[in-house]
């Protein structure tokens, strides 16, 4: 298995792994301090657009975007602040859509273009694997850190 095919397996099984905990938790319980599972979807969503931003670009040969050029935090505060007036269920349609448009762009991706190196959405350089090496943890770590809070809620009842 080449590392293009890695890459969508491990972003495939990391939305699924959300994806399944949706349901269960409650919807207005802090995940985070100022966070509820809302705020995470959309959260993951901005990290999801700043990757087909670099796919979408390396595949047209254009240098990529940096949406996030005053660093993670800043961005992160955008990725949530921006969809603050949308529905939890858009934002759950959004979280969806986006992931399989970047599934749909990384499988158009050559598998030398995996590991080229270009300027990353944060602003260093570095290459799609790059980019995964830190997205692919960083989802199943907020996928386990919801489920901490759905195991306390059913102890609780």
């Amino acid at each position: 298995m080449g590392k293009r095919e890695e890459i969508l397996k491990a972003l495939e099984n990391s939305h699924a792994v959300m994806m399944a905990q949706l349901d269960e938790v409650d919807k207005q319980r802090k995940i985070y301090p100022l966070w509820t599972i809302r705020e995470i979807i959309a959260h993951l969503s901005g990290w999801d657009d700043a990757a087909i931003g670099f796919v979408d670009a390396l595949l047209k040969g254009e240098t990529p975007p940096t949406p996030a050029p005053r660093g993670v935090d800043v961005y992160n505060e955008e990725t949530v602040s921006t969809r603050e007036g949308l529905s939890y269920d858009r934002i759950v349609r959004e979280y969806i859509e986006t992931r399989a448009k970047l599934l749909s762009l990384i499988r158009l991706m050559p598998e030398e273009m995996v590991t080229q190196k270009s300027i990353l959405p944060w602003g260093e350089e570095g290459s799609l694997e790059d980019i995964f090496q830190v997205f692919g943890p960083h989802e199943l770590q907020h996928a386990t850190d919801v489920k901490k809070i759905i195991e306390e809620s059913k102890q609780l009842q």
